[in-house]
């Protein structure tokens, strides 16, 4: 008479646990780096733009004012590249503003992501549905990732589709070409939510198909 038993090797499960968290880990890491890598480049952008037109505009209010009395002409054209000054500094912090916070909150995905496209200046048909109940986390995350693709798809027409696909929002861009893909940060903002992206080539298009959980 013999026994039987039955021996359950848990070797496979414990091995694929540490590469899920090796890989959890790896995704995380790539966030913060592209996080950071962000910071550095709105910094730039702070310095290297703003200020320095700023600067810029300080010196032309002086040569304004110095030309009141003897070139009041002179002193109309400098207020006038003054006034050219100010407004083009004023779009330059809407769009670092749109970069640090978007204006999700004010106007919703859609005039987002379209302010977003015309300050790359990338021809975009924008169509999004998504009801005020999807959490903001989730509508942020499938707005980064679209402005991560529209920054690569240089210049192209560009269409993005957003709706809500039973408990979950999912997202497609599609750019007209073969164009250059995004980096792993963009599927990592997407499965750190719990969601899958797809990136696929298909007659003569890019496409970008993601899918996040509204429920986890």
């Amino acid at each position: 008479m013999s026994d039987n038993c039955t021996i359950v090797d848990g070797g496979h499960d414990e091995g694929a646990k540490t590469v899920e968290i090796t890989e959890l880990r790896a995704s995380r890491r790539r966030l913060l780096l592209a996080a950071d890598a962000e910071r550095r480049s709105i910094e730039r952008a702070l310095h290297d733009g703003v200020q320095q037109e700023l600067i810029g505009l300080a010196a032309d209010v002086e040569r304004a004012s110095a030309a009141i009395e003897t070139d009041p002409q002179a002193a109309t054209e400098h207020l006038e590249e003054i006034r050219r000054g100010i407004r083009h500094v004023l779009d330059q912090m809407r769009t670092v503003a749109n970069r640090i916070h978007p204006a999700l909150d004010a106007g919703g995905l859609g005039p987002a992501l379209r302010f977003a496209a015309a300050g790359a200046g990338v021809p975009t048909r924008v169509d999004v549905a998504v009801g005020a109940s999807v959490p903001s986390e989730i509508v942020a995350a499938v707005y980064f990732c679209c402005l991560e693709v529209v920054g690569v798809v240089d210049g192209v027409t560009t269409t993005i589709a957003v709706r809500e696909l039973g408990d979950a929002l999912s997202f497609e861009i599609a750019a007209d070409g073969e164009v250059g893909t995004s980096g792993p940060e963009l599927r990592d903002r997407v499965e750190a939510l719990g969601g899958s992206l797809v990136i696929r080539t298909e007659a003569a298009r890019t496409v970008w198909a993601g899918s996040v959980p509204l429920r986890r």
